[in-house]
């Protein structure tokens, strides 16, 4: 049978014994000092109250007299008595310069020789002794009887060391009475402290904390979405690695302890995490990725901060666009498809009406109009990617009853642009453009959206400009166009307003610059200008671009 090992004792208990022992070690401590320090003290004490004693009786005229009489026994024992009797001391010993006794609180000692010191005396100095006596150990105090210049008796006065540890016994009982009620106070107070401990605990043993923490530790650096904790003053408590990544914070770099404000946030993401109320799947841009924010407060009677977790959904924003892209491709083939048929069978009908010719005339110029279009689009824009997006767009334009138009000014040859500037960002750039641009033109008089993009003749930057018939844009809100989930569609916000969010962030992470002014036919033209050669000490992380 396997006999269960006791649990170690919880860290509150441990602190409860351990603070338990240390007040009784500090309190028998002071208790011992104190006591050796009464014991010294009261034998000082005992000492010059034996001196003063004997000082008075040596001085006394009666005692000179009744030494020059011829019994002194007879005069100065009763005299002695009564000394110690009021006086305190536990003897009075009266004797001649040869240590003869002439007093004794035992009357059999009287005519005995002295037992103690006297030679101090008989040169004329009083002196304490500790010394063992007929009555036991005692602090005696021995000075001379002076008759004139002669010295003509001696006097002691003592009192019993067995007296004196009565006295500190009493003293030591007080002063133990007071630090056991302070012992007791102080381990209730330590029950009480380690009571509200424990709770905190919840009653785990130090090895517990210790494993609770690598744990903890481990699973911060493990998860890869991002995690933030901010105290009540809306300061950095707590970040992981992911939190930092998503953030764009230097990995060495110390935030614990500083204020969201200070960390270099977009504004809309800074005013997200400095709320007090909860935020829930809010969309949020940094410099170059797309956000989803939870914040969640921590709360116990009072506000004690927040917990803000962080996810990135740039790859899936990305695959979104792509798959509305997709999807309007679909949408414009299957129209394309639908035309194809009705044009088909136009050209059998004319067949079957035996017109013949009329029949491959109108399938030729059908031809020659889709090859038109294919190559103007390629003739202006030979890089694929590009060039197919304008294709695709231009059809779905035309689902829709708008004119894309690919300006004569477009000229960008397959193989300019850099490997630094990923196809994928200008098909954001220009797909969200175009969307943009055919949304504001739909349902105008003469809807018409027109692209134009090229290269400076010096190869150093890319154009990119689209412009549309809508109704154009207030110069006073032209800013908030680009502000994440603003949108004038009457749909409102729901999965709106991130487009224009989207174009700004990749031009600023590519250190470009967006403009956008109003059109010669009232509408708006969005400018786009990246630069394919970096100047030397450039810095290209989002911050540099000009919007």
């Amino acid at each position: 049978m396997r006999i269960p090992l006791p649990r170690p004792r919880s860290l509150a208990g441990q602190l409860f014994a351990m603070q338990a022992v240390l007040l009784t070690v500090v309190v028998a401590g002071y208790a011992l000092a104190t006591y050796l320090s009464h014991r010294s003290e009261a034998e000082q004490a005992a000492g010059r109250q034996a001196t003063s004693v004997a000082r008075s009786v040596a001085d006394s005229p009666s005692v000179r007299e009744a030494i020059r009489s011829s019994d002194p026994s007879a005069r100065l024992q009763p005299y002695a008595v009564a000394v110690v009797r009021d006086t305190d001391v536990d003897f009075v010993t009266i004797m001649d310069p040869r240590g003869i006794r002439w007093t004794h609180p035992d009357p059999a000692q009287i005519g005995l020789p002295f037992r103690g010191h006297t030679g101090p005396a008989l040169q004329g100095r009083t002196f304490t002794e500790t010394y063992t006596g007929t009555l036991g150990p005692s602090v005696r105090a021995v000075t001379p009887v002076r008759d004139g210049d002669r010295i003509v008796g001696l006097v002691s006065a003592g009192i019993r060391v067995e007296e004196i540890g009565r006295r500190v016994q009493e003293q030591l009982a007080a002063l133990l009475a007071v630090a056991g009620g302070a012992l007791a106070l102080g381990a209730i107070g330590t029950y009480v402290i380690n009571a509200r401990l424990r709770r905190h605990t919840h009653g785990m043993n130090a090895t517990e904390l210790s494993h609770m923490h690598d744990y903890h530790q481990a699973a911060l650096h493990a998860v890869r979405e991002g995690l933030l904790m901010l105290d009540g003053q809306f300061r950095v408590a707590l970040i992981n690695d992911g939190g930092r990544v998503l953030l764009g914070v230097d990995q060495e770099e110390d935030v614990v302890g500083r204020s969201v404000a200070e960390l270099g946030l977009p504004a809309p993401l800074t005013g997200a995490l400095l709320a007090s109320e909860p935020r829930v799947d809010e969309v949020h841009l940094s410099a170059d990725r797309v956000l989803v924010v939870n914040t969640s407060p921590v709360t116990g009677g009072q506000r004690r901060g927040s917990v803000v977790t962080l996810r990135d959904v740039t790859e899936l924003q990305s695959l979104m666009g792509e798959l509305d892209s997709e999807r309007g491709f679909t949408q414009a083939l299957r129209s394309q498809a639908h035309e194809a048929a009705n044009r088909l069978h136009t050209v059998v009908s004319l067949i079957e009406l035996g017109r013949a010719e009329e029949a491959v005339e109108f399938a030729t110029a059908e031809l020659e109009l889709a090859q038109a279009l294919t190559d103007q689009v390629v003739a202006a824009v030979s890089e694929p990617v590009l060039a197919a997006l304008l294709l695709g767009k231009t059809a779905q334009a035309n689902e829709r009853g708008v004119e894309l138009v690919v300006s004569p000014d477009s000229r960008l040859d397959d193989g300019l642009l850099p490997e630094a500037l990923p196809s994928r960002d200008l098909v954001t750039i220009l797909g969200n453009l175009i969307d943009n641009a055919v949304d504001a033109s739909q349902g105008g008089v003469r809807p018409r959206v027109t692209v134009t993009a090229l290269t400076e003749e010096d190869g150093s930057e890319l154009v990119l400009r689209v412009g549309d018939t809508g109704p154009g844009v207030d110069p006073d809100r032209a800013e908030e166009l680009f502000r994440l989930g603003y949108t004038t569609k009457p749909s409102g916000p729901g999965g709106r307003g991130l487009g224009l969010a989207l174009v700004r962030q990749a031009v600023s992470r590519h250190a470009g610059t967006l403009t956008v002014t109003s059109g010669e036919d009232g509408g708006a033209v969005f400018d786009v200008r990246i630069p394919l050669r970096v100047p030397a000490g450039a810095v290209v992380n989002g911050a540099g671009g000009a919007v």
